[in-house]
């Protein structure tokens, strides 16, 4: 059974060699973050200088077996560093999280892939490396290669691919073995017409199969079409927590308010 909990999470980027500004002149409290441009928080050591962005903060959540969580927010909300947690990319600073299951994670369209080996190759090296048994991978490989749609570009070098090649065969590949928690990017809603079309259609169909599906993006339709619940993320936050029409709703009614106080 999949089931992923978080529970009081914070991650701070920290920033190392950087010139000093006018910010750390500002008068501020020493032992708290602040808010900046409504959209971050900046973390300052006791003489007042700013030593890292707080990209989480009080974040906590629980995903069971079957769900399908849409992350929603403005960028800079902190969708894509909770997605790299989840991976296991970034570890909490505070708090913890635990993740049970197989997991999936395209939080980068190039992340595990070898640009020097073919795409062929990439296949058999994924494959090994999400944990699957040889046999496991030469079975999907002719399903992976037809549904990537490369042809011949299947036993030539991944850097000779365009970055819509390389999206294709890396969602192929991810999504030809059922992991237990699948953890998607934006990246996913790239691509022409007809690949959008059968990649909603074929994650639907893999996360009907699958446990959990937790997918950032921008795009409502792309997150309706494949979440049932959604987490609306702000300056680090969970704002809200509900069924994702419920969320998207509110977060388009929250952007039209701010567009009309600034007219």
């Amino acid at each position: 059974m999949s089931h992923i909990l978080v529970q009081d999470l914070a991650v701070t980027y920290p920033l190392f060699n950087r010139a000093r500004s006018s910010l750390d002149t500002q008068t501020a409290p020493l032992d708290a973050g602040e808010d900046f441009g409504g959209t971050q928080r900046l973390v300052r050591d006791k003489r007042g200088y700013i030593k890292g962005v707080r990209a989480l903060d009080g974040v906590s959540f629980e995903v069971e077996q079957g769900e399908r969580i849409g992350l929603v927010g403005a960028n800079g909300s902190g969708k894509t560093t909770l997605l790299q947690v989840l991976a296991g990319i970034y570890p909490p600073e505070e708090g913890f999280v635990t993740v049970e299951g197989r997991t999936t994670s395209l939080v980068n369209i190039n992340l595990g892939m070898r640009s020097e080996a073919t795409g062929n190759q990439n296949i058999t090296l994924r494959g090994l490396a999400s944990g699957r048994k040889r046999s496991e991978v030469e079975a999907r490989r002719a399903e992976i290669a037809a549904f990537a749609g490369l042809g011949e570009f299947i036993d030539l070098p991944v850097d000779t691919y365009s970055a819509g090649m390389r999206m294709r065969l890396n969602f192929a590949i991810a999504t030809a073995f059922e992991p237990d928690v699948l953890i998607l990017d934006e990246w996913l809603s790239a691509g022409d017409a007809k690949f959008r079309k059968a990649a909603s259609e074929r994650m639907s169909t893999f996360v009907g199969r699958a446990g959990i599906l937790v997918l950032a993006s921008h795009s409502a339709s792309l997150l309706q079409a494949n979440c049932t619940r959604g987490l609306w993320l702000h300056d680090g936050r969970v704002r809200m927590d509900a069924p994702i029409d419920d969320v998207l709703a509110a977060y388009e009614a929250s952007g039209k308010s701010q567009t009309a106080a600034q007219e």
